[in-house]
């Protein structure tokens, strides 16, 4: 009886050994990390050659040839006028339809993902209509509406905007809505339990919570009005965007101020990737030190009492 314990045993621990890396791993095992960094260089490699070639001192137009290494183009960013004109008004629309959309969409997917409504279904499935529809039954439809109403509306800056807003409002809809279906909603009914009226709850708790969410959809519908081209394209009247540009550009040459103008919005990308993903670690720290001075004021007070 106990040899056959102690053989079990020793069959479990064998079980419960480490995977051995290195001398003794199977090759199978490296086609899942080799294909991972395939990709990623997959998806590198342009934005990589786009960086090093906003140094590259070309003569003229960009080239694929390597004249040498300069920053000029970074202190001549803006010589281009049509260049510069076309870089603000995507800059400018994106902002402006971004915090639109974000406004609209985080209170449509706070709605979908946490109320029970008439019509809630129909709701979500024109705001996956809207993801799904290829940019190109988008953009004439949109271009169809903004004929029929160009008394009203003239295509140009406007017509963009109009567009950009309505085709973000479902990214940003969507991404609130998978946050706030992960949220319990015993900390909105704490808060009401202990007075909190609804502007309050949705201030103090509702908001800090989906704010991860909120801000994701923001990047997300910027980027999406930076890089859109199809939409715009229809829509844009006399309105020079930076894709548009960079499109009719192509046929006489790129100026290599487009490198610089891409690595600065990558850039920017980047750096509000990195504060989403940090800002939450950095808000639990201080409410963490805030609960614990807290903690040691209460305990401070009571001892005092009790001597």
């Amino acid at each position: 009886m106990s040899a056959v314990t102690v053989e079990t045993a020793g069959t479990a621990a064998a079980d419960l050994e480490p995977i051995r890396r290195g001398k003794g791993r199977r090759w199978t095992s490296y086609i899942l990390p080799t294909y991972t960094w395939v990709v990623i260089a997959y998806l590198a490699i342009p934005i990589f050659v786009m960086i090093v070639f906003g140094f590259n001192d070309v003569p003229g137009r960009v080239s694929a040839e390597w004249y040498g290494f300069t920053t000029r183009w970074y202190t001549q960013i803006f010589d281009n006028p049509e260049l510069t004109a076309a870089f603000k008004n995507s800059i400018g629309i994106a902002v402006i339809s971004s915090l639109a959309a974000t406004l609209i969409g985080a209170l449509l997917g706070l709605a979908l993902g946490r109320y029970r409504f008439k019509g809630a279904a129909s709701t979500n499935y024109l705001v996956f209509l809207a993801i799904a529809s290829p940019e190109i039954v988008l953009g004439t439809s949109l271009l169809t509406m903004f004929v029929n109403a160009y008394t009203f509306i003239p295509q140009g800056f406007s017509t963009i905007l109009i567009s950009h807003i309505m085709f973000s409002i479902a990214f940003v809809a969507v991404t609130v809505r998978a946050r706030v279906q992960g949220l319990p909603a015993s900390f909105e009914e704490a808060a009401q339990d202990l007075g909190a009226d609804p502007l309050t709850t949705f201030r103090l708790v509702t908001l800090p919570l989906i704010m991860p969410a909120v801000i994701s959809g923001f990047l997300l519908a910027f980027a999406l009005s930076v890089d859109d081209f199809v939409i715009t394209s229809f829509v844009a009247g006399p309105t020079v965007t930076f894709p548009l540009w960079v499109y009719g550009a192509v046929k006489q040459g790129i100026p290599p101020q487009v490198n610089v103008m891409g690595t600065i919005l990558f850039a920017f990308g980047v750096f509000a990737a990195i504060a989403s993903a940090v800002s939450p670690a950095l808000a639990a720290k201080r409410d963490a030190k805030r609960l614990a001075q807290d903690r040691a004021t209460t305990i401070a007070h009571y001892s005092a009492i009790g001597k």
